[in-house]
């Protein structure tokens, strides 16, 4: 865990030029959702004992705050005036609508996401693909049956004895093999991989803040240890991306390195303050994880509400 460690602009293309051309799934169809198969789902499968099922999603946020000016929207349209007929039949309807990419939900960044020198994943011209009514390729259609795997969480948190790591702050590769080390596994071909940095504990003891200042994340370095175990999604209870930026001139680094190059889809900003407790005291940090993203045929991504089966 370090707070600063910068990265030039060309040792970052460097580096995005290897995960690009050693990219598990190749450099374009379904990307790193390639490395899942299906018996790896059923050895996921028999990561389940007890039968629980704990949620990974943090409740959608219908309120403007510092990290969030353009909340979802949730609201009754029937009945009018939220007032039921006193006799008969009657139906309570809402309508919701939101912004899929905030800083505060839940939600699966599809492949079609990040555009970097006018190109998307696999180097298709973003020009070709995106339109307003949406992407023709590389959609989060990529993922209509949902991803369902074996589930790994690595808490940086509790690696280094605080309850989150403080904004600005990067999880490096080593963080991520030192944890996994602590916690007695190895991460593999084919894992959703999950790493906390205690960003969701933060906002909710100490309020939300404007994140797109300072945020922790991954050290971009940090995406060399994900490309040699060759997982298939990456997710954080943050962004992923550390804010400020180790790349002055990239905003986003770890967002282009794994979706961009490597295929890898991202979830960004869940919760693992229900999970990490049960990890801790069951003393596993691995389980089948189910993640279902709404048939959003054309979409840049989705809310979703994974799910860790233990």
């Amino acid at each position: 865990m370090r707070t600063s460690d910068a990265m030039s602009e060309a040792d970052f293309r460097s580096l995005h030029r290897r995960l690009r051309d050693k990219a598990p799934g190749g450099r374009a169809g379904r990307g790193a959702l390639e490395t899942i198969t299906g018996t790896q789902v059923l050895a996921a499968v028999r990561e389940v004992r007890s039968g629980r099922a704990v949620s990974l999603a943090a409740p959608v946020n219908t309120r403007i705050a510092p990290d969030d000016a353009d909340p979802a929207e949730h609201r009754l349209t029937a009945p009018a005036s939220g007032h039921p007929r006193a006799r008969g039949l009657d139906f309570a309807r809402d309508r919701f609508a939101m912004n899929i990419h905030g800083d505060v939900d839940s939600h699966l960044d599809a492949l079609c996401h990040v555009i970097y020198d006018g190109t998307l994943h696999g180097g298709l011209p973003a020009a070709d693909v995106l339109s307003p009514d949406g992407a023709d390729a590389l959609s989060v259609d990529l993922a209509r049956d949902g991803i369902v795997g074996r589930g790994v969480l690595l808490d940086i948190p509790r690696l280094h004895g605080v309850p989150w790591l403080e904004p600005g702050s990067h999880v490096t590769a080593d963080d991520l093999a030192a944890a996994e080390a602590e916690q007695g596994l190895r991460v593999g071909r084919g894992d959703i991989l999950l790493v906390r940095v205690g960003h969701r504990l933060r906002r909710e003891e100490l309020g939300p803040w404007d994140v797109s200042g300072a945020r922790a994340g991954l050290h971009p370095g940090a995406m060399e240890f994900v490309a040699e175990r060759e997982v298939s999604v990456l997710g954080s209870d943050g962004n992923n991306d550390t804010a400020p930026s180790a790349v002055r001139e990239v905003g986003f680094p770890v967002h282009v390195l794994a979706v961009h190059a490597m295929g890898l889809p991202l979830l960004d900003y869940l919760r693992f303050e229900d999970l990490a407790p049960v990890c801790a005291r069951e003393g596993r940090w691995t389980f089948l994880c189910v993640i279902a993203p709404l048939l959003l045929p054309s979409a840049t991504g989705s809310p979703v509400n994974p799910l860790a089966i233990l």
